[in-house]
């Protein structure tokens, strides 16, 4: 994130956009609850990096376990894009057998719209050299979006 997070462009002018992300992460399934509903439903806009590694240093069940996650790093990137329409979630409420007095209170909390930014980096397998690739594209993003947002990103002011 380095220091993106300023209210004034280099001149000292004030802005009047966003700057500065917010950068948290979890891994696998770990932020589905809590930071994926707010990503998929809140009224916020939050672009989110998806980062997976295709080949996994810890092939539990083997491998079976590095399989789901996979699954569910494209499931959730192709919900943010695509969403939920009232007529899909309505299908899945009834294909699950949900009784029909509890589909019409239930629908407003399945629908989500899509259309959410998203970007999805598959590594072949976690490394130092990947790690660095990783460290060097998000020192390069860092470095594009103050040049966007006019602020210097490497100043630190105090």
């Amino acid at each position: 994130m380095e220091s993106n997070g300023k209210f004034v462009t280099r001149e000292g002018n004030r802005v009047d956009y966003s700057t500065g992300p917010i950068v948290w992460g979890e891994p696998g399934t770990n932020g589905q609850h809590a930071f994926y509903q707010l990503i998929h439903q809140g009224t916020r806009l939050i672009p989110c990096d998806f980062i997976a590694p295709a080949k996994t240093l810890n092939p539990v069940r083997n491998g079976l376990h590095h399989q789901i996650l996979l699954a569910n790093f494209l499931a959730q990137t192709e919900a943010l894009m695509k969403g939920k329409t009232r007529e899909e979630a309505e299908a899945e409420l009834k294909a699950g057998k949900t009784p029909e007095d509890k589909i019409e209170k239930i629908l407003p909390h399945k629908v989500f719209e899509g259309n959410r930014p998203t970007t999805s980096i598959v590594l072949p397998i976690v490394s130092p050299f990947t790690l660095g690739l990783l460290i060097a594209l998000y020192e390069h993003k860092i470095f594009v979006q103050g040049v966007i947002w006019d602020i210097n990103s490497y100043d630190q002011w105090g």
